[in-house]
This record gives C-alpha cells, structure tokens and sequence, in this order.
C-alpha cells in the first residue's frame, strides 16, 4: 500500500482529510453527507493499491460523521473484502460510537473496571437508602390522595367514580371465595391444633370450651383483617401496580393529561375508595367462617355442641374486638391501594419494569402489612384495649 494525505477545503476552512500511512487510514475533521461525493473519491483513492494484508481506519481524529458517510465506509469495507483486505475500525470517539454500531461495525470494546466486591455495610446502607426513598415516595402519595380528595369533594364530576363500582366487584366479589376458603382453614387449624392441648389436661378442669374464646377472639382481632388484607394484596394491589404501570409504558397517562385531567384522581382514588368499602366486608366475611372453622374442629375432635360453642363466642367475643379488626382493615386497604399506585406511577422500561414494580407492590405491602398490625396491637395495647 502507498501513503498520502487528502484534504478537502471549504470557504471556512478544512472540512475533513484522509491520510494512508503505514497500513492506516487515518479520517480527520467533519465528514458531512454534503461532501459525499468527494469523500468517496479519496476514500476509494487512498486505498485503490491496497491488495491483501489488513487495513485500519482510524476515527480518533472525526468530529461527526453523517449516516450517509458512514454507509460509504461500510461500502469501502465490502470492497476491500473482494480484494482480500481485511478491515478494521478503531479509535471511535465515545459520541460516534452508536452509530458505528448501528451499521454493523464493531468498535473496540471499552476496557471495564474490575468490579470491586461491596461489603455487607455497604449492601445494608444502600438498600435502607431505597427503603427510605420509597418510604418518602408512599407519604409524598399519601399527601397528594388528600389534595385530589378534597378537590373531588368540591368537584365529583372531575373523578372517575363511576369506576368505583366495577373495581368494588373485581377486587370484593371476585375474592369473596378464596377469602372464605381460607380463613375458614385457618379457624379449623387453630382450633384444631389447641384441641389436642384442651383434650389433655385442660378436660379435667372443663376448659375445652374456650376453645371457642381462643379461635373467636384471635380471629377477629388479627387473623381475619391481616389474612384479607394479604389476599387482597396479591390479588388486587398486584393488579392495580401493572394496570396503572401499563398505562404508563403505553402513553395512556400522558393522554389523560393532554385532555386535561388528573391522572392521580382519575385512577388512584377510585382504587383507593373501591378497597376502602370491600376490604372492611371482606373482613366481616372473613370473621364469621373463621368462627365457623373452630367450630367445625371443636365438634370434631372435642365433642363440643353447636349450641354451647356459640353461647361461649357470644359472650368471649364483643363489638369491640370486632371493631378493631374493621379498623385495621380500612388502614391495610388505604396502605395496599397508596402501594400498588404509586409503584404502577414509578414503572419504567418496558414490560419488565412492569414485573418488577408489580412484584415490588407484593414485597413492600406485605411488609407495611406487619408493620401497621404491630403498631396497633402496640397503641391497643398502651390503651387497654
């Protein structure tokens, strides 16, 4: 191969140059699609001898190449190929990179770091870092539900409560077997396992029945409200985060505003409202066959009467003890709504950042789950109740 040097002038100056030497085609300066012709010119120029052996073309020195020009390399290579000249491009700048690789043309790897090992002190202060951001995320929530709440008091018809109805069926009546299956397993396990305890030593002294204490008490206070609420959670909370994050990844949200309306009322109060009145009835359900499992187990294996088990509820098993369970299940509902939205609001990349956020509304609701029901038995407890 020979060498040389070609430089196009314009008015403002030199535009772009392309010098061969020593096995190296070295392109320099601004390679617009306006000079397209002259560069093939010299491109095909400087290497016309180039027979066999390998060839290098040098970006290190471009300012900006167009597609066009880029489409010429590519061409150059083909035909370089036919005349059994391997070509290789090196020094990419990092702002042309992309589109080197866009037409098929490996650049040279970047050299990565080693990656250094993260301590344990490390992993722990970052993830607490993200928990608190989260938490910060749910209360900025928090904050805006109230705003949007009370501008829909003001002004119903800007809200989207005709949907209150349909998600009330999807998230209250579809449930409704599932809740029922399972917290009256739950009532038959407890009394069942307590059964064997009171069949023992507890017969000589007549304390089987308060098995009826055991299961009517525990249920309503903390099983039947916590239950529901991680039903609803998987189903619902999981539901509500990929709807609302579908809509996101789709542009449904932008298109909302562009017709002037408030995505936050429009979708997150409805869910909010519709878990607020079925959560509470679900956990109303939830008590009354869970006082049914115990009492299915206490017949069984006891021996106990329908009768005397019932009397027994009655009297262990007050208004209060049911209402602190209704409670509950109005702050797990508002917590489960206020999660699945906004991680639905916080959804990026795609489909999969649609799986993430859905599976990080199970993970974070099931947590604020526990929390809330500790923090209650804990205030209940201080006050007697």
């Amino acid at each position: 191969m020979g060498s040389g040097a070609t430089t196009l002038d314009t008015a403002d100056g030199p535009a772009f140059a392309v010098a061969l030497s020593e096995g190296a085609l070295h392109l320099t300066g601004d390679f617009r699609m306006d000079e397209a012709p002259a560069i093939w010119r010299e491109l095909h120029r400087s290497t016309e001898g180039a027979r066999g052996g390998s060839l290098t073309v040098d970006l290190s020195g471009t300012h900006a190449i167009d597609g066009a020009v880029m489409a010429l390399i590519v061409a150059l290579r083909t035909e370089l190929a036919a005349r059994g000249v391997r070509t290789d491009i090196q020094g990419t700048p990092s702002h042309l990179r992309s589109l080197v690789e866009l037409y098929g043309v490996e650049a040279p790897p970047e050299k990565r770091k080693k990656r250094e090992p993260e301590s344990a002190i490390a992993q722990v202060g970052r993830a607490t870092v993200r928990m608190g951001e989260g938490l910060e995320g749910v209360i900025a929530f928090l904050g805006e539900l109230v705003v949007s709440g009370l501008a829909l008091a003001r002004s119903p018809r800007k809200g989207h409560l005709k949907e209150v109805p349909p998600l009330v069926e999807r998230a209250g009546a579809d449930a409704v077997p599932i809740v029922v299956v399972i917290n009256f397993l739950v009532g038959f396990v407890m009394a069942y396992q307590a059964s064997s305890q009171a069949s023992g030593e507890l017969a000589v002294f007549g304390a089987a029945l308060y098995i009826a204490d055991l299961v009517g008490l525990t249920v309503t206070r903390e099983l039947a409200p916590l239950m529901t609420a991680i039903i609803v959670c998987g189903r619902s909370g999981a539901a509500f985060a990929a709807e609302i994050g579908s809509m996101k990844i789709s542009g449904e949200l932008d298109a909302l505003r562009t017709f002037g309306l408030r995505p936050f009322a429009w979708l997150v109060v409805p869910r909010v409202l519709a878990l607020v009145l079925i959560v509470p009835a679900l956990t109303l359900v939830a008590d009354v066959v869970g006082v049914l499992g115990g009492l299915c187990a206490g017949v069984a294996s006891l021996g106990l009467s329908v009768k005397g088990y019932f009397i027994e509820t009655r009297e262990a098993v007050g208004l209060w003890d049911v209402g602190q369970g209704v409670i509950k299940s109005v702050v797990f509902a508002i917590a489960i709504a206020l999660i699945a939205c906004q991680q639905g609001f916080s959804v990026s990349g795609g489909a999969e950042g649609v799986g993430k956020r859905t599976t990080s509304t199970v993970v974070m609701s099931l947590f604020a789950l526990v929390v809330l029901d500790a923090i209650f038995t804990i205030i209940l407890q201080e006050f007697g109740r």
